[in-house]
């Protein structure tokens, strides 16, 4: 399995302005948020610093740092493995992301410019034209996150990135459970329009009632496993 990415990731860009090890370490968290390497994948030094072109230092900082925060675990023989996340992980993660977004979406009531909202607008216009899966999920992820910054606070911002990343290894998207593209819309326009209106509590409200939703599909899918 761990042969997949190969093909997905390119070298680290040395003018990011990130130090190397976080460069890489960025690198690994968006594979994983892309779908790239998944839960049981392996994931060596040495064939991570070919892939992204860097030596193996930044490379041992980067897994140690994703084996720090639990993304990873030592796998049988040499390296690290991407690891899954039992039923209660998910359902305590989709209870902190329900949170969040609910906060966010009101917050971006607030504060969102109207270039914000049309932007957000576009996101979903781009999702709606979407012919994939994992199209949908990184125009998904965009949207989202386009909130968060609309809702002008860093800390919540900060939080939001740091689930995303758990989000990441939760494997494959709600997407592919049938129906949920179209619902997902009608969620998404219902946010915007919220945020449009300045009212905040109804837009956290169906944030809120979107992640639960998601959930839902979720839950769908660890079934079918």
């Amino acid at each position: 399995m761990a042969k997949r990415p190969a093909k997905a990731i390119g070298s680290i860009s040395r003018g990011s302005g990130l130090a190397l090890g976080e460069a890489v370490f960025r690198s690994l968290c968006e594979a994983m948020q892309a779908g790239h390497y998944r839960a049981g994948d392996r994931l060596r030094e040495e064939e991570v610093a070919q892939r992204l072109k860097v030596s193996r230092t930044p490379v041992r900082e980067a897994l140690g740092r994703l084996a720090a925060r639990g993304f990873v675990e030592p796998a049988a023989g040499r390296g690290l493995i991407v690891r899954s996340l039992d039923i209660s992980e998910v359902l305590e993660l989709y209870a902190m992301r329900e949170i969040l977004e609910g906060a966010a979406a009101r917050l971006a009531a607030e504060h969102a410019s109207r270039l914000e909202v049309d932007a957000l607008s576009d996101i979903e216009q781009a999702f709606t034209d979407a012919s994939d899966a994992a199209e949908m999920a990184r125009l998904n992820r965009a949207f989202h996150e386009a909130i968060c910054r609309a809702a002008r606070n860093r800390y919540l911002d900060n939080a939001s990135r740091e689930l995303q990343d758990w989000i990441a290894l939760l494997g494959p998207t709600t997407f592919t459970v049938t129906g949920r593209p179209s619902t997902s819309h009608r969620e998404h326009q219902a946010i915007i329009n919220a945020i449009a209106a300045r009212d905040g509590d109804k837009a956290e409200r169906l944030a809120r009632e979107h992640i639960r939703e998601a959930l839902r599909c979720r839950l769908k899918l660890l079934q079918k496993q």
